[in-house]
């Protein structure tokens, strides 16, 4: 029978410091405690909101969690600085290595390596997903204010009485909670939006990519070293599918391979290990050698699947509020995805700042003018780079490679060092900067014309018309910070 918890009632589960109806009422619940829900636990922490939080799976720090799924995260200057403002940047970046630029290897064996930014300071850093979440966690929990509930599954809510329904995964037991206010952070198949379009409140799209991934491993080489260059993010580009892989501390490297689901040549096709040796040998040969679980990881790993997920509204009143990838998941190929949830915990603080700026406490914070504000100013944002996501995957699996793609990036090189504030490379505004997605988007799409046009008769960078570059530059672009 399902229980309800109302704020004059005790909870029959172990939720901390319930010992008011006061401290119940004003709680706020996360649900889901992985990286933008402990990310934002934390700013809420440390402001003195009272925080449950609750996580459907167990104690990733207690338990094993099944791996196979992970595709290892680019930390970029979003997340830094959402990282920085908690005081936890310095913990996390000792789990991560720095990836100078995409070392791309085509099938003739000749490496090329294309530097992301103009100097040693434009870098990503590679990090483990898992390593990411138990750090975030930790540092969540030494918040005496915030505490994590663990194995409790969101099955749905009641937005009229703010009842939240959970099953305990362990116990099979089946509970609800009265929360004043509720943020869903539990992902892309979130329960919180699921139960929003279901009531009518929200509609949103979900658009499955036609391709699936396969985690493998490159293991460590010798003495631990890393047998391929480390300080880079590798890419085997194949025109309809790809190779990645990103370096790990103990010098191993995860691959991500991503494939069609169906088709002449697809993971369906792939359905024996003789077929799967010939295919990467064909397609992968230095990869492949570097692989000995090749065929035993490939058909025991899950394939995974990629969702952009787009709507409105995010939110219920004052009441409920979506973030991260349970309002707007993204497909990985842009590095972003983390750093945009990131990002909206960033956005999130600031608005609740400017209220206590005010003198208001957090119990007289006005939650409602907090959701209205965050997606006013983010849908249009998240809307951008979940679009240039799906264009960066075609970028990289389709034209890294070809001759014509890489003197256009030495030619946009160029021109940023031309006209510097004027001319900033797309990458650059999404990766180094903090300027919204949707100007990087809009920008972008101008650039890409002016370089187009400019490297439309050229074959080396230094015969580009500067003349006829300053006319495109200046009549079309605004100096940005």
């Amino acid at each position: 029978m399902l229980k309800f918890l109302h704020p004059a009632r005790k909870p029959e589960v172990n939720l901390r410091r319930r010992d008011s109806v006061t401290a119940l009422k004003n709680r706020i619940a996360i649900i889901g405690s992985g990286l933008a829900g402990s990310l934002l636990g934390i700013y809420l922490a440390k402001k003195n909101f009272q925080v449950e939080m609750f996580e459907r799976r167990p104690d990733m720090r207690e338990t094993e969690i099944g791996g196979g799924r992970s595709i290892n995260l680019a930390l970029s200057v979003r997340g830094i600085h959402a990282l920085e403002e908690v005081g936890v940047a310095e913990k996390i970046m000792r789990i991560a290595i720095s990836m100078r630029g995409r070392m791309i290897h085509p099938l003739s064996g000749d490496l090329v390596f294309q530097r992301y930014g103009k100097d040693e300071s434009e870098v990503i850093y590679a990090t483990s997903r898992s390593e990411l979440n138990k750090a975030l966690m930790t540092a969540a929990e030494k918040n005496k204010n915030l505490h994590i509930n663990f194995s409790m599954r969101c099955t749905g809510m009641d937005f009229e009485t703010g009842d939240v329904k959970f099953v305990n995964d362990t116990t099979g037991e089946e509970s609800a909670f009265q929360f004043r206010t509720v943020i869903g952070t539990d992902g892309s198949a979130s329960a919180i939006r699921s139960e929003m379009v279901e009531k009518g409140i929200s509609q949103f799209t979900l658009d499955s990519l036609d391709y699936g991934y396969k985690e493998l491993t490159i293991p460590p080489g010798p003495n631990g070293k890393h047998s391929i260059e480390r300080n880079a993010l590798h890419i085997w580009p194949r025109k309809t599918f790809m190779l990645i892989a990103l370096p790990n501390l103990d010098g191993s490297f995860t691959c991500t391979f991503f494939f069609p689901h169906k088709g002449e040549e697809s993971f369906e096709s792939l359905n024996s290990e003789e077929k799967v040796k010939s295919f990467f040998t064909e397609y992968f040969p230095d990869a492949t050698a570097l692989i000995p679980d090749l065929t035993k990881e490939f058909f025991s790993n899950p394939t995974g699947s990629m969702v952009t997920v787009k709507g409105s509204p995010w939110r219920v009143e004052g009441k409920v509020l979506l973030l991260g990838d349970a309002a707007h998941a993204i497909v990985p190929f842009f590095g972003q995805g983390m750093n945009c949830a990131f990002e909206d915990c960033t956005h999130i603080n600031r608005l609740i700042q400017r209220q206590m700026s005010y003198g208001r406490t957090p119990e007289k914070i006005d939650w409602k003018e907090v959701f209205e504000g965050f997606e006013k100013t983010r849908v249009k944002d998240t809307n951008a780079i979940a679009d240039l996501a799906v264009e960066n995957f075609v970028e990289m699996r389709d034209y890294v490679a070809q001759p014509k793609f890489q003197l256009k990036k030495k030619v946009e090189r160029a021109l940023e060092e031309q006209y510097p504030g004027l001319f900033v490379p797309k990458y650059t505004m999404v990766t180094f900067r903090r300027i919204p997605y949707s100007v990087a988007y809009s920008r972008g799409m101008i650039q890409e014309k002016i370089l187009d046009e400019l490297c439309q008769h050229i074959t080396r960078p230094e015969d580009v018309d500067l003349r006829k570059a300053d006319l495109l530059i200046s009549k079309e672009l605004d100096y940005i910070e």
